[in-house]
């Protein structure tokens, strides 16, 4: 979990990932201790003084000023997801409050509209899910879609807990490491969101204990928000297909809705068609 700290293990983190070639300094001779630029590299490129800049890494500076941290992120390279996460790790350092942040409920409830609209989307899977992923509603496709997931109890059912802790996942889903390293960025870009969170801690506790790629994976300090994008499934139904999923943010809860779909006519489509065939057969 994030810790007083955090600002600090940011950057650190974001400067060993950068070579003294990728920001135009000479290489220089022989074997670099650690990888990545050293400190005085990157506070001359960021025009700060050292002994600032090692306070900030060692969490003893905790207030930079925006200026200061738009010069941090051009000299990391940081885009424009990168360069927001560091500016909200910088107002949880220095005890500011991001606006328009609103507490989660324990128990989220999903609106009665949304349930009807999860019914309407099939055959198109669908699901709504917490903010830090917990399935909450789910329609039979989308529930279906990933294999296995109905075996754990409702309380369990996490996709991102799925993608690095089912047995089933890593045949499931075509690209596992991308699942693997976008679930692992989108969880660590909550952390800058509400770092006290104890859903959040809880989660991310459980993943560094139990799934080793979790834990590389954690230590590189990727940021991703969750947005729509193209999967490939290898399920045990249906076979192999390939579905757009768009994500829609509902504004209750921070809670979001994934809505899987194909061009009608196509194989992909005929599969996600079987698919809700198959979940109509298991019901019967």
């Amino acid at each position: 979990m994030p810790s007083s700290s955090a600002l600090g293990e940011y950057l650190r983190a974001r400067r060993a990932r950068l070579r003294p070639t990728d920001v135009g300094l000479p290489a220089g001779p022989g074997l670099r201790r650690t990888p990545g630029l050293r400190r005085e590299e990157l506070a001359a490129l960021a025009g700060v003084s050292i002994d600032y800049y090692i306070r900030l890494e060692q969490g003893k500076e905790s207030n930079p000023s925006p200026a200061v941290l738009e010069s941090l992120a051009r000299a990391l390279r940081l885009d424009a997801e990168e360069q927001a996460h560091l500016f909200a790790l910088a107002d949880h350092a220095a005890g500011r409050v991001p606006a328009g942040r609103s507490p989660v409920p324990e128990r989220p409830v999903v609106r009665a509209g949304v349930l009807r609209m999860l019914e309407q989307l099939r055959p198109c899977p669908a699901y709504v899910l917490s903010w830090t992923s917990d399935i909450l509603a789910a329609n039979p496709e989308g529930l279906a879609l990933f294999a296995g997931m109905d075996e754990w109890p409702p309380e369990r059912r996490n996709t991102i807990r799925y993608v690095f802790l089912h047995p089933a996942a890593r045949s499931v889903l075509d690209d596992w490491d991308k699942a693997a390293r976008t679930s692992a960025a989108q969880l660590r870009s909550l952390t800058a969101t509400d770092p006290h969170d104890p859903a959040l801690a809880a989660l991310i506790d459980e993943l560094d204990g139990a799934a080793p790629e979790f834990a590389e994976l954690w230590k590189r300090h990727d940021v991703h928000a969750r947005r729509g994008d193209r999967k490939t499934f290898h399920h045990p139904r249906v076979g192999t297909f390939t579905l757009d999923f768009e994500v829609l943010h509902l504004g209750a809860d921070r809670q979001r809705m994934s809505v899987y779909q194909a061009e009608p006519g196509t194989p992909d489509h005929d599969a996600m068609v079987l698919l809700s065939l198959s979940t109509s057969d298991a019901r019967t």
